[in-house]
């Protein structure tokens, strides 16, 4: 497969940003890491490599972006405003400089383990205009976690389990998300007792708005890790992309 390693100056956070793509055809499929880590985490956990026969058949190709998490969701002891404002701006890095030189206007299909799986879920619900699918696997969905309880606007804004709680018109959320697919993986086994029922609660906040989305509980053996992230991405993005999916209200 074609891989291109680039480096970019950011203007929204005012130094050089990492990313990696793999394939250049296909369905563009844009990659976060889990907490604290970088653009090379899915390479270096054999995630590309499980995905390699998607991606030599042309069907899909992967970004992977870098993420400061170790700065902003991480710094427990921080203050908590400067944390959030900082993500903020990784976030229009992302939406505004990124997304935009990766592709042609084509929405993505985007995806990430653990935090990576909150940060696929919170871009895909804060800018659905960017994305045509999410593939969220063990992510935790309410941000006050990582913030002692502390919240302001910002925060709230980051957290899908409360903004979407407060969109009252289910039928313009469903509007906004029509045609869309949402899969939400996660397994019950060790370390996942906090992002399993943070998945079933989004999960659940969806069916009660009458958004289509499909929640894949794996079992209690399947823990935290990328030996089960692999055998997740491979069994739902061979679905996800020949359209055989239990997506339902």
């Amino acid at each position: 497969m074609k891989i291109q390693y680039n480096k970019k100056y950011s203007e929204n956070l005012g130094r050089e940003m990492e990313w990696k793509q793999y394939g250049d055809k296909g369905q563009g499929v844009l990659v976060f890491p889990s907490q604290n880590q970088r653009f090379f985490e899915w390479e270096d956990n054999g995630m590309v490599d499980v995905l390699s026969p998607l991606i030599e058949a042309g069907k899909i190709h992967l970004i992977c972006c870098d993420s400061i998490d170790s700065e902003t969701w991480s710094l427990y002891d921080g203050d908590h405003h400067t944390r959030i404002e900082l993500h903020e701006r990784w976030f229009r890095y992302i939406t505004e400089e990124l997304i935009p030189s990766v592709n042609e206007g084509e929405k993505l299909i985007v995806t990430g383990c653990s935090m990576g799986g909150y940060h696929a879920g919170n871009f895909f619900f804060r800018r659905p205009d960017l994305f045509c699918s999410l593939v969220s696997l063990s992510g935790l969905f309410h941000a006050d976690y990582f913030f002692n309880n502390f919240t302001n606007e910002l925060v709230w804004n980051n957290s899908p389990l409360h903004y979407l709680s407060e969109k009252r018109d289910p039928s313009l959320l469903l509007e906004t998300l029509r045609g869309k697919e949402i899969i939400l993986c996660c397994g019950q086994g060790y370390y996942e007792e906090i992002t399993c029922p943070s998945t079933v609660r989004l999960g659940n906040l969806l069916k009660e708005k009458n958004v289509p989305a499909w929640v894949d509980i794996w079992g209690k053996d399947v823990s935290h890790d990328f030996y089960w992230w692999r055998k997740q991405a491979l069994y739902l993005f061979d679905k996800l992309i020949n359209k055989d999916l239990q997506i339902a209200a």
